[in-house]
């Protein structure tokens, strides 16, 4: 199944990194945080990529690129530029680099990827959330209920979008309210292509007019997560997962 995975905001509260290298791509344990979400997916057999990218483009395009070369072991012979490779360790990963414009909010991000994505249901996330997810059972909550969107709710602190929920169903979706019952947007959708024509365009968010939308068709539906969700919002987000990944205590972390 496709993944989009959003890598194009500014990344305006963690400044400290993001004059230079777009947030996605700040790096824990000395890979980019855009490559620990990756790689859960990847953990449940989720290898086809797209990702939207907006600021500084570039430094994501260079990132896979040269991702083989970064992740082996290699002799060049400048005489002849003969390469020898001699260890590598890469993944088996499809990536479609997408620019979705610099200016582009969230789900007008999400409405560019519609012509890669097809009629498929595809999962979708941000570029700075990590979590010990089930994919798998994600992925079968959404097709047991057969609406047109699930989102994963989590329960960190209040400063994001809160769910409010009557059993499954999204019966509100709030962009950082005061805390309620206690549900965040935690990312990780599953959507159904029905979904892209509730997004007007570039300049429509995706956790306000589309996802607002569904919740009034009643094709909103939540995925409850109570294990471990973190987001790399700020400078001290950014110390604490890497503080995790250090101590050898990082739940996301997948087997080799």
């Amino acid at each position: 199944m496709k993944v989009i995975l959003l890598a194009g905001g500014l990344g305006t509260r963690i400044a400290e990194y993001t004059d230079s290298i777009p947030k996605p791509m700040v790096p824990v344990g000395g890979k980019p945080i855009l490559w620990h979400i990756m790689n859960t997916y990847s953990y449940f057999g989720h290898k086809d990529f797209l990702i939207a990218l907006g600021y500084k483009a570039e430094v994501v395009k260079e990132f896979f690129l040269h991702y083989h070369a970064i992740n082996s072991s290699f002799t060049v012979e400048l005489g002849s530029g003969k390469l020898i490779n001699h260890y590598t360790h890469s993944n088996d990963w499809r990536v479609t680099l997408v620019d979705t414009g610099l200016n582009s909010m969230t789900g007008g991000r999400v409405k560019r990827m519609q012509p890669f994505i097809g009629d498929e249901t595809c999962m979708l996330t941000y570029g700075d959330g990590v979590a010990d997810i089930d994919l798998e059972a994600l992925l079968s909550f959404h097709k047991s209920h057969g609406k047109l969107v699930t989102v994963t709710a989590v329960h960190p602190s209040a400063r994001f979008g809160e769910l409010q929920m009557n059993g499954d169903f999204v019966t509100a979706f709030q962009e950082k309210p005061q805390l309620g019952q206690g549900w965040i947007n935690g990312g990780y959708f599953v959507i159904e292509p029905g979904f892209f024509d509730l997004i007007d365009g570039d300049a429509t968010m995706l956790e306000r007019e589309p996802l607002e939308r569904a919740v009034s068709m009643k094709q909103l539906m939540a995925y409850k997560h109570d294990g471990f969700w973190q987001c790399m919002d700020t400078k001290r987000d950014h110390n604490l997962l890497e503080s995790m990944w250090a101590k050898g205590n990082a739940p996301w972390k997948k087997p080799d």
